[in-house]
């Protein structure tokens, strides 16, 4: 886990979605100021709501904690 690289990509996906902190605070369930304390490296997600802004975000638990979209390679 790269908390640098997570808080970026918390941050980038929110803006590509037009979404302010408090909007996706709303949706997950936590406040503005818990959101900008992700996007600033200060807190990561709790561990029982990691899903809710994997999901928010359109992404995977597993690439919030990547700090970036894993690729699927078809085999």
């Amino acid at each position: 886990m790269n908390q640098g690289k997570i808080d970026e990509f918390i941050a980038e996906l929110r803006k590509e979605k037009k979404l302010t902190q408090a909007e996706l605070g709303d949706i997950v369930g936590v406040t503005g100021k818990a959101v900008s304390r992700w996007e600033r490296g200060l807190n990561l997600p709790d561990t029982g709501i990691r899903n809710k802004p994997a999901v928010a975000l359109g992404i995977t638990t597993t690439e919030l904690l990547n700090g970036e979209r894993v690729e699927v390679v078809n085999l």
